[in-house]
């Protein structure tokens, strides 16, 4: 077991994960997801770098009736046995309208790091 823990932690990959959710959710339930989630990743090994919240935005075609969502953002670095138990977490709350996870290779890493930082100089 303790080969098979330092495998997994050598070879880390970093991933992005955005979603959309409900947008009749309140602030504090949004909060409570986006943080679920967080929780989630982390008790699986995984490493929060960050996570954004970009708020509500329109949607460019309608899901599940809605014009509308709260965007969200977590970078995190994770070993790939995460991703799928990661994915049917956020297939299973029906907060959850969309999401996408992208593996970043190092040129995508640099540039999500680039934006960390110019979002850290307009806050």
């Amino acid at each position: 077991m303790y080969f098979c823990d330092q495998f997994l932690i050598k070879y880390m990959n970093h991933y992005e994960t955005v979603f959309i959710l409900n947008p009749v959710l309140s602030d504090d339930q949004v909060k409570e997801t986006v943080k679920k989630f967080e929780d989630y990743l982390s008790k699986k090994g995984a490493e929060i770098i960050s996570t954004e919240h970009w708020g509500l935005k329109k949607l460019a075609y309608s899901i599940q009736n809605k014009q509308s969502g709260f965007y969200n953002l977590i970078d995190f670095k994770a070993p790939p046995t995460v991703i799928d138990s990661f994915e049917l977490e956020l297939r299973r709350d029906e907060r959850i309208m969309r999401y996408l996870n992208v593996k970043l290779d190092k040129f995508a890493d640099a540039w999500s790091v680039k934006r960390r930082e110019r979002n850290t100089k307009k806050a």
